[in-house]
C-alpha cells in the first residue's frame, strides 16, 4: 500500500532544471503591462475605497486568481494524480524560484509555508525545545525589538518563557533620525543579556517594522550578533520581498522569513522560510506533525495534510506577472519607494507635520504625522480614527498611536498620531488626496478621537 513518505511522492531534487529561475523576457516599452491592464488586474477591489494600506494583507492580480482557482480545480478533478503526480514537483519549482529571489545557496534552504506567524512557530519551537532539553541555559536570553509582530511575541511566550528562557526587549526610539539611534540601543540589549554570564541564544529582528513602520539594518545587526557571540539570528520579514532588497546570503542570519501575499502578489497565504545549512537544520519541524515528519523541513512543510496548497503553486505565474513591469520587481519596489515618499511628504505638508523617519528608512510604505488637534491619545483613539475614515470616508489606512516619552521644542514633537501609508502599483494620487482631504475636514470641524469613540 502507498503511503504519503513514497519516494516517487517526495522531492528535494536540488538537480532538477526545474528548478532554475526562468531568465526574465526583454521585453520593448511597447511590451510592459499599461496602466489599463493594471487597472483591469485589481478592478475586484471594492470601488470608491482609498486602498492604501498594502502592508496589511497585500492584494493579488485578477491573472493570479485564475491561475489560482486554475490549480485548485486540477486538484478537486483527480485528488489522487494530483497529489501522486503534481503537488510536490509543483512545490519544488516554486521552493526553485524563491531560492533564486532572495540568493539562497541550496533549494533545501527554503521552505514554503502558510504565512511569517508559521514560521516564527518553527523557529521559536525549536529554539524552545533546547531550553527544555538543557542545551540551553535557564535564564539565557532571546532579544527581539519592542515592535515585534504580536504573534512573534506570543510564540516566545508559548515556547520560550514557559522552558526557561529570558526575554530581553529592545526599545527603539521613534520617530527616527536615523540607523545609528537603533544600533545603539541594540547594542545596549545585547550587553544586558550578557550579564552575569548569561548568553544570548537568539537575536530576533525585523527587516521592517509594521507599526511604526521603519526598515532596520539588518545587516549590521546580524554581523553585531556575530560579533558578539549570538547564537542565532532570525530575521522577521514579513513584509520584505518586494518591497526591500532581499539577499540572505548577504544578511548572513540563520533563519529568515517573509510573506509572499503582502508585496510579492500572491494569494493569502504563502512565505518562505529561509533556513540556512548548519548541523541544526535536522532539528527544525513543521508544528503541524504529518507523514513527512524527519525528512527535512522543507519536505514537512510541503505536506501538513490535506488542504489547498494552491496559493504556494501560482509562484511561477506571479513571478510572469512581476516580470510584465519594467525593471521587475526591484523596478515595482524602486517606483513604489519613490511614490509614498512623494504622497507622504505632500500629506506631511498639508498637515504641517513631518514624515517619522527619513525617506532612506522607509520602504513602499511611511509614517506620516498627523495633526494634534486630532487629540490621538490611546491606541484606541488610533483604531477609533481608522474606523471612523474607513466608514465615512472610504479611507483604508493603518492609524497609529505613539507615546511621548520626552516632550521637546519643535515642530513634530508633539504628534502623537501617524498614518502608515502604503504604495502599490494598483495605487493612485487620487487616494492620498482623498486621506489629506478627509485629515483637514476633521481638523475644520474640530473633531477629536474622544469624540469619535462615542459614536
Amino acid at each position: 500500500m502507498e503511503s504519503a513518505n513514497d519516494d516517487d511522492h517526495r522531492a528535494n531534487g536540488s538537480g532538477s532544471d526545474d528548478n532554475r529561475l526562468p531568465k526574465k523576457p526583454k521585453l520593448s516599452s511597447s511590451s510592459f503591462i499599461t496602466d489599463s491592464e493594471v487597472i483591469e488586474e485589481f478592478g475586484h477591489h471594492q470601488p470608491g475605497i482609498a486602498r492604501i494600506n498594502n502592508g496589511s494583507f497585500g492584494s493579488c492580480p485578477a491573472s493570479i486568481i485564475a491561475a489560482q482557482k486554475c490549480w485548485q480545480l486540477r486538484f478537486l478533478q483527480q485528488p489522487d494524480d494530483f497529489f501522486y503526480n503534481n503537488l510536490q514537483k509543483r512545490i519544488l519549482h516554486s521552493r526553485g524560484i524563491i531560492k533564486d529571489v532572495i540568493n539562497a545557496e541550496h533549494v533545501e534552504e527554503v521552505s514554503l509555508v502558510d504565512n511569517a506567524t508559521t514560521a516564527a512557530a518553527i523557529v521559536l519551537q525549536h529554539i524552545g525545545w533546547a531550553f527544555a532539553e538543557g542545551r540551553f541555559q535557564k535564564g539565557d536570553a532571546v532579544v527581539m525589538l519592542h515592535c515585534a509582530f504580536q504573534a512573534v511575541k506570543k510564540s516566545i511566550e508559548a515556547y520560550v518563557t514557559r522552558a526557561g528562557g529570558s526575554v530581553i526587549v529592545v526599545h527603539l526610539p521613534f520617530p527616527l533620525s536615523s540607523e545609528e539611534e537603533i544600533v545603539a540601543e541594540f547594542r545596549k540589549a545585547l550587553a544586558k543579556g550578557k550579564e552575569n554570564g548569561k548568553k544570548v541564544r537568539l537575536a530576533i529582528i525585523d527587516h521592517i517594522t509594521s507599526m511604526p513602520c521603519v526598515v532596520i539594518p539588518v545587516r549590521d545587526l546580524v554581523k553585531i550578533c556575530r560579533e558578539e557571540g549570538v547564537e542565532r539570528v532570525f530575521v522577521d520579514a514579513a513584509h520584505a520581498i518586494g518591497n526591500v532588497h532581499v539577499d540572505v546570503r548577504e544578511i548572513g542570519a540563520d533563519f529568515y522569513v517573509s510573506n509572499l501575499h503582502k508585496w510579492f502578489f500572491c494569494p493569502p497565504s504563502a512565505a518562505f522560510l529561509y533556513c540556512r545549512q548548519s548541523p541544526v537544520s535536522p532539528d527544525l519541524h513543521h508544528p503541524v506533525v504529518s507523514h513527512e515528519y524527519g525528512n527535512g523541513l522543507a519536505i514537512e512543510s510541503a505536506w501538513i495534510g490535506t488542504r489547498d496548497y494552491s496559493s504556494q503553486l501560482v509562484i511561477p505565474e506571479v513571478l510572469e506577472f512581476i516580470n510584465r513591469f519594467e525593471g521587475g520587481i526591484e523596478g515595482i519596489r524602486t517606483r513604489n519607494h519613490n511614490a509614498v515618499i512623494e504622497m507622504g511628504q505632500m500629506l506631511a505638508n498639508a498637515w504641517g507635520t513631518a514624515l517619522g523617519c527619513p525617506p532612506d528608512m522607509s520602504p513602499s510604505m511611511a509614517m506620516v504625522g498627523l495633526p494634534a488637534n486630532l487629540r490621538i491619545l490611546s491606541d484606541k483613539d488610533a483604531l477609533n480614527l481608522r474606523t471612523h475614515l474607513r466608514d465615512h470616508f472610504g479611507v483604508e489606512v493603518p492609524i497609529h498611536y505613539q507615546e511621548i516619552k520626552e516632550l521637546q521644542d519643535g515642530g513634530d514633537a508633539y504628534v502623537t498620531g501617524y498614518a502608515r501609508i502604503s504604495h502599490q502599483v494598483y495605487n493612485k494620487v487620487d487616494d492620498y488626496i482623498k486621506l489629506k482631504d478627509a485629515i483637514l475636514q476633521l481638523v475644520r470641524d474640530g473633531v477629536t478621537c474622544k469624540m469619535l469613540g462615542s459614536e
